[in-house]
């Protein structure tokens, strides 16, 4: 169990990584996100971007599922209030294998509420070559030690 005080300023946690089929990003956009360079790569908007594309909400979720399966699901997390900044750099094309981390940027007890501390970071996804795809900033709350 990962408590506030098991964070480090300049720490950085590695989460794993997942590769997105065409498949994946088809059944995706089909539910959440349904614009057509999305949905068919024959699509002229598709055709327009170079072809096939994860929705970014896509390329979000799959860097929420690996951060839950390395980090969160066995700590004190409380959530996050928010995300500061959200950047998608990069298109995700069908086969790209996504790795995400963690880096731990600050790091403070709450002021209202002493038992759990707030912990902020700056979060990457980067494709198979080593390129952002995706970065992100937020805080998270996490419960303190008794």
């Amino acid at each position: 169990m990962r408590y506030f005080e098991d964070f480090t300023v300049g720490e950085t946690i590695v989460h794993g990584s997942r590769t997105v089929t065409a498949e994946d990003i088809v059944a995706f956009a089909a539910e959440f996100d349904p614009q057509p360079f999305h949905l068919d790569a024959s699509a002229p908007e598709a055709v327009a971007v170079g072809g096939l594309i994860a929705s970014g909400w896509h390329v979000a979720a799959v860097f929420m599922r690996l951060m839950c399966d390395s980090m969160l699901l066995d700590s004190s997390s409380f959530g996050s209030p928010g995300i500061d900044t959200l950047k998608w750099v990069k298109p995700v094309r069908p086969g790209a294998t996504l790795s995400g981390r963690s880096t731990v940027t600050a790091a403070r007890v709450s002021r209202s509420r002493p038992d759990r501390g707030i912990v902020s970071f700056r979060h990457a996804l980067t494709d198979g070559d080593g390129a952002v795809v995706m970065w992100f900033t937020n805080p998270i709350l996490f419960g303190r030690r008794a």
